[in-house]
Order: C-alpha cells, then structure tokens, then sequence
C-alpha cells in the first residue's frame, strides 16, 4: 500500500481530469485497476510457483526465452527508475505548500527555469532520492519500518480527504458533476487514455513480487499481498476522485496539487495543510517502494550475465544489493532533476503495461507448453547429480516388471531370447501413441498462444486507429475477433499439461478462469499500450533500440546460458532445495 498510493491521488488527478477524463475520472480508476486485478491474478500464481528477485523478467526467462526477458527487464529497469524519479518531482510543489506558498521555499529547493535548456530543474526531488536511496542500503527491515511510519499518516490524510470532502459535496451540491459538458467531456476515448495513464497508479503492487526471494514464506504472503494491497488501493483511488472531481470542475484543478487546492478553494486552510502533510509523506513511502525493486531487477538480470556483476554483489551485513541501489538512486535522482512528470508518467505505463502483458502470456504458457528443461549453472551440478541420481533410483523401484518376466537364473543383460509378456509391448505401444498425441497438444496450444497474441494487438489496433480506412479497419477487428475467440475456444477444449502440477514450487496461488483471465488481461494491456500516444512510444523505442544493442554486444556474449545445465523441469524444486541457494 505504502509503495502504490501516493503519484495517482496526489500527482496524476488533476493532470489526468484536466486532460482526459474530467468527471469520468474514478471510471479511469476504475478500469486501470480491473487490468491491475486481473495482472495480479497471474503475477499471484507466478510469484508463488517461482519466487525470485527478478519479478516478470524471471517469469519472461523461464516461459518466453531469454531474448523476450531481456526486454521485458530492460523495460522494467525504466518502469521503476522513471516511476521514481516521477514521484519525486511530485513531493517539492506539496513541500512549498507547508512553507507558505510556491515561491516560499529556499532557493537551493525550489524549482528554477534554465532558459538555455528549456527546462525547469527541481533541486528537492533529487536530494529526496539520494535521502530514501541511501536508507533502502541500510537494510530491508529499517527501510519498511520507515516506510510503514510514513504510510500510517498517508492512509490517515486519505480517510480525512474521503470524509471532509464528502461532508464538503454534500453541503455545496458537488459543483463538479453539474458542468455543460456532461460526464464524458473528452469522450469516452479521452476517459480510455486516462485509464492508460493513471495505470501508473497501480505499479506498486508489482513490486511485492521483486522482493520475493526476502519472504519468509512466499506461497502464501506473496498472493495474500499482492491481492490485499491492490484492493485498497483501488478502493481508496476511486472514493478520492469521485470527492475531488466533485469539489472543483475539472478544467479548474490544478495540476500540481489538486487535492490541497480543492480544499484550499472552500475555504478550508488548515484542511489543505493536513492532507499536504500527508502527501508528502505518501509521496516519499512510494519513492521508497518505487526504488525498492530496480536494484533486484538487476540484481537478477546480473545472476544471468545479462549485465555485469557489479549488479550481482549482496552486502553481507545488510543483505542488499547495494551498488545496484546507489546506480539506481544516482540514475532517478537525474532524471528527477530535469524531466517533468507529464512526460514520465506514460512512459512508466509502457514499461508496467508490457510486463503485465507478459505475464498474462507466461501463465498460459506454464499452463499448456510448460518447459520440459529448465536451465541451472554448472556452479550447481553436484547438486543436480545428486538429485538425478535420486530419482533413478526412485523410478528403479517402482518398475518391477522386468524381473518379473524374466528367467531369474539368466543374466538380465546378455541373453537376447528374454521373453516379453504381451501385454507390455501393448503398453507401451498405447504409451508411444500418447506421447505423439501429447506432443500434438503441445504444438497445437504453442501456435493458439501465438496467434492470440497476433489476434489481441490487431483487434486492438485497428480499434483505437480511426484514422485507417473503414474497410481495413473491419478486416482487421474481424480477424482479431476471429483469432481471439477460436483460441480461447481451443485452450478450453484441450487439456491443460499434467507438468504444471510439478513446475517450480507447488502448493501455491492458483489463477482462475484461465485461459479466459489472461486472455482479457492480454487484450486490455494491449489496448492500454496502444492508446499510450505516438510520442510516449517513441521515446520508449528509443530506449528499447538501446536495449536491444546492450544485448546483442554485451548480454549474448556473457549469458549464463553459454554453460548451463539443462535438467528436467519437474526436478527443479529440489535442485533449489538441495543446493541450499535462491538463484534466480
């Protein structure tokens, strides 16, 4: 909670009604966090059957490959280190509030304007991120008791705000939902674009499943987290807008403070300190969760030679990747003393959207083509000869037949006139036509998982385009609805892979409704990104082209794949256990 609420309610709302939603901002709220919920269900299951640092760039490693992984983790490294540094550009404008206005803070703090490059600086948001980068090196423990302080009084500021501010409509009849404009100003194509942007809202509940190698018993707290988090949030978001966007009409938020100007507006002063105080305090608990994962992103992506091992290295005293932290923090503290929120904000989205899409993708994949082998270093094959050996002998013993039918006095090797009982050779020939016909499922449920992605972005696509010609535009919608409805129907007529009972640790969450759940969650991420804009793509291309070449000329070269040993899936669990290591 502390990691999620804050940027949406106290950064995003006016900016996002202003521009987009206007009075139709809890439906935006509304609709980021079905797509939020319906991600949380597959990230639950996944969490809990593979938990690691690495987040959807270990879940995009075992089910996709490594090239896909890359990306998604590349993407995540500017989902969490621009969501940061967006925050923090958030909390200087609510400080000057305390002190008395916009221009009341001291000059080393306050915003300037650097008329050579066009751009506003902001001092504060950058100290602030060296401040929470160097108490997350202190320790996991010291940084969530900080953090657990400081969401105390957010949720407390949030109660005040839902509750004053609803005494506050009631008496003035709610100004903000009586406006000419009707609820949808923008369209319900402006409310859609909203719902995309304040998706930046919900990525904190994301970042439980980076820190899932420092729980204690994952299986159950990493699902029981993720779920509880995102339903308060959710919650608390829309009661929030639905008082704010009732206060003031939407054209005349502001789009710094919204909230604190909207009390401010009604007379109420000493109302609009309270709920500064708290959204500084707010701000600066998912600055914290907001830096907490990108260190353990990378951490994972280093494990697998992806980037160097400076990433890798864990202080032995505080059990925190340290380097990676202070790159992190140096990084966001950067960006947060040059770039303005508005451009961050959908670039963060892209970054959230993409793998939220990829782990929709991963639980059908574990579901219907599981991984037959699954990669360990060679630094564990004492560990996976031990474990082979084991299950040798356990499948040894429970095959008697073959001394069962053969002479006990002749060499069991050696005497080539063995005889067979018949009803073995049926056996097995009946077990080489399952094995043909289960390699078929696989083939079949392989390219359905495919061409549903394909079916998902051109339905999508071709909708949110209106600038295509009509007659391409419905073929397009056409097939995609085509592609999207046969393979849900063929993922529900086929059987799903009995290995997914024994993939990764069982006992665990388990996503329901699927392949339906993931399927929809495919097609709202993919609509999101889509409806994201040309210009927010195209810096994130930029970024994702930089990736690529980071990969091709560094992350191939040095990739732990080189040496790997591939074993059986289904003894993947006890190579973990027996090794006595959480490797990504």
């Amino acid at each position: 909670v502390g990691s999620t609420i804050g940027a949406g309610v106290y950064i995003l709302v006016g900016t996002v009604a202003r521009e987009h939603s206007g009075p139709a901002l809890a439906i935006s709220f509304l609709i980021a966090g079905i797509a939020a919920a319906l991600s949380a269900f597959c990230y639950a299951e996944l969490a809990s059957r593979c938990p690691s640092a690495g987040s959807a760039y270990h879940y995009s490693y075992i089910c996709v490959g490594e090239g896909v992984a890359w990306l998604i983790g590349w993407a995540l490294i500017l989902e969490y280190t621009i969501g940061g540094a967006a925050v923090a550009r958030g909390i200087s404008p609510n400080l000057a509030l305390l002190f008395g206005g916009e221009d009341s803070l001291p000059i080393f703090l306050s915003r300037q304007y650097i008329p050579g490059l066009d751009v506003v600086v902001d001092p504060c948001a950058a100290i602030l991120v060296f401040i929470v980068t160097g108490l997350l090196c202190v320790g996991i423990k010291e940084s969530t008791f900080a953090q657990g302080i400081v969401t105390t009084a957010n949720v407390c500021a949030m109660i005040f705000v839902i509750v004053a501010g609803g005494y506050l409509g009631y008496n003035t009849g709610w100004a903000g939902y009586k406006l000419p404009t009707g609820y949808f100003p923008f369209g319900v194509d402006g409310m859609l674009a909203g719902s995309a942007t304040v998706f930046f809202a919900y990525i904190g509940f994301d970042s439980v499943a980076s820190t899932a190698e420092e729980v204690k018993n994952p299986q159950r707290d990493l699902p029981l987290g993720i779920a509880t988090a995102l339903s308060i949030c959710c919650g608390l978001y829309m009661l929030v807008s639905i008082v704010i966007v009732g206060l003031v009409p939407y054209y005349a938020m502001d789009p710094d403070t919204p909230i604190s100007s909207a009390f401010a507006s009604h007379g109420m002063q000493w109302a609009a300190y309270i709920i500064t105080i708290g959204a500084v305090t707010a701000l600066c608990s998912t600055l914290m969760g907001s830096l907490l994962p990108q260190p353990r992103i990378l951490l994972a992506m280093a494990r697998d030679g992806l980037l160097p091992s400076f990433f890798s290295e864990v202080n032995k005293s505080s059990q925190v990747p340290i380097k990676s932290t202070l790159a992190t923090g140096l990084v966001a503290a950067t960006l947060s003393f040059f770039m303005d929120v508005s451009q961050l904000a959908g670039m963060v989205s892209v970054g959230t959207l993409l793998a939220f899409t990829m782990v929709a993708i991963s639980v059908l994949i574990l579901r219907y083509v599981p991984p037959d082998e699954v990669p360990f270093p060679s630094s564990l094959q004492e560990s996976i000869d031990s474990v082979t050996l084991r299950y040798s002998q356990r499948i040894s013993g429970k095959n008697p037949e073959t001394s069962t039918f053969v002479d006990s006095s002749q060499p069991l090797l050696g005497n080539k006139n063995v005889a067979v009982d018949c009803l073995i050779i049926e056996k097995q020939e009946a077990q080489a036509y399952w094995t043909l016909t289960e390699q078929n499922r696989r083939k079949i449920a392989g390219w359905t998982i495919m061409l549903l992605c394909v079916g998902a972005f051109g339905l999508t696509f071709a909708a949110s385009n209106v600038w295509i010609p009509s007659l391409i535009r419905l073929t397009c919608c056409g097939v995609g609805g085509v592609l999207l409805l046969s393979g849900l129907i063929v993922l529900t007529c086929i059987d799903q892979d009995d290995a997914r009972h024994n993939f990764g640790h069982t006992g665990g969450f388990i996503c329901p409704f699927v392949p339906l759940l993931p399927i929809v969650c495919i097609l709202i991420n993919v609509y999101l990104l889509i409806n994201l804009g040309a210009a927010t793509w195209a810096r994130v291309s930029v970024w994702l082209l930089i990736g690529v070449v980071v990969y091709v000329f560094y992350g191939r070269s040095h990739s732990s794949l080189l040496d790997a040993v591939y074993v059986p899936a289904a003894h993947a669990d006890e190579i973990y256990r027996s090794s006595g290591d959480s490797l990504a």
